[in-house]
């Protein structure tokens, strides 16, 4: 499926290019600005430039990753619509797999490589010791668990509204909030943001564990939002699917 979603990309080769240009522009001058930005302040939140650009560079990580394991959530409304959903149902493979992974994105795949060794970069900065680094990937991949559950309830939503396109948006629109540190924001948007949308948990928990700044708390509540999002989200599904009424209806 997805050598499938690489062959429809790539038929379209300028567009491909451009695209991509457009996605390394943005994110160069983000950084830019976030430099700027720190190094006329001082500081922000208490966080130097590098430390600013590590949170960034783990957002953009997590983000990523999403968008090139969970591309087909944005594919999803058509079948809806046309009612070939109902195709994905009979067949034998697992609808929800087919409907969240069934078909990554190229243009994301050639970005992470070096994102990775950016963030691989400003974090040896840290000297951060090897029970630091494993803390860190954990971290990544319980935000990426979060993110998956985020893109199954966009699926149970799009299922019972139709409203694919809106959801994800708002799902892409709150998680740009974690860009910088949680510690920007006061309450109670910032406990919002851990407790009830966790985009700390997902971003800025990952980064301060490589820094050094994560509490013991924060860090078993991670996995605690982790694991009871993944099984709510699957639990939406499974409603979300039973209600469907298919294209014959």
């Amino acid at each position: 499926m997805s050598r499938n979603a690489f062959e429809v990309m790539l038929s379209n080769r300028l567009g491909f290019v451009v695209f991509l240009l457009g996605k390394v522009i943005r994110f160069g001058l983000f950084v830019l600005f976030l430099v700027f930005l720190v190094r006329g302040a001082g500081a922000l939140a208490g966080y130097s430039v590098e430390e600013t650009v590590f949170f960034y560079l783990t957002f953009n990580l997590i983000d990523v990753l999403g968008q090139f394991l969970f591309r087909e959530v944005y594919r999803f409304k058509p079948q809806v619509v046309s009612g070939s959903f109902d195709l994905v149902l009979s067949k034998p493979s697992n609808a929800l797999f087919r409907s969240l992974m069934g078909g990554v994105d190229v243009i994301d795949l050639v970005t992470i490589p070096p994102l990775i060794a950016g963030i691989v970069y400003v974090g040896a900065a840290f000297s951060p010791s090897l029970a630091q680094i494993v803390l860190y990937i954990v971290l990544v991949l319980n935000g990426l668990l979060i993110a998956a559950a985020f893109h199954i309830a966009v699926l149970g939503i799009g299922i019972i509204t139709y409203a694919v396109d809106h959801a994800i948006h708002v799902y892409r629109d709150v998680l740009n909030l974690g860009r910088l540190p949680i510690e920007i924001y006061r309450q109670p948007v910032r406990g919002a943001l851990t407790f009830f949308i966790p985009v700390a948990i997902m971003i800025s928990l990952p980064a301060k564990s490589l820094i050094g700044v994560a509490s013991v708390s924060g860090l078993l509540t991670s996995f605690a939002i982790g694991a009871a999002a993944v099984f709510i989200s699957l639990k939406f599904w499974n409603y979300a699917v039973s209600k469907y009424t298919s294209a014959s209806s």
